[in-house]
């Protein structure tokens, strides 16, 4: 399992979501995904400021990301919502949190596109 560590030990995107699903609820009010969505748009804002160079497949200004593809795939239809409404819609849908059925499509989206995870 992966502990908590401080944040100047994170290398990419990932390191931060690991830390997300240790305490979600310190990350993300109401474990919302919404606002997970929303911060992560903040972290790739933040990556584009610092010129900073990361593969980061949550949100790509004006065109689908790959996460959003790779879920609109998954689900075989076509949606114009964003990753975050089509998960929290699939797991009321299933009686699920959101929070934790975006961490178990996370996982196969890593694995899929070989992104090892912890």
């Amino acid at each position: 399992m992966t502990k908590a560590n401080p944040m100047d030990g994170f290398r990419n995107v990932y390191d931060l979501l690991d830390q997300v699903r240790l305490r979600p609820g310190m990350w993300v009010p109401g474990s919302s995904l919404t606002h997970l969505d929303t911060m992560l748009i903040g972290y790739s804002v933040a990556l584009t400021v610092h010129d900073a160079e990361e593969d980061f497949p949550f949100w790509t200004p004006g065109r689908e990301s790959p996460f959003d593809t790779w879920l609109r795939k998954r689900n075989g239809y076509e949606s114009s919502l964003r990753w975050s409404a089509q998960i929290e819609r699939e797991a009321a849908a299933v009686g699920m949190p959101a929070i934790e059925l975006f961490f178990t499509l996370l996982d196969q989206f890593r694995a899929e596109c070989g992104q090892p995870t912890r």
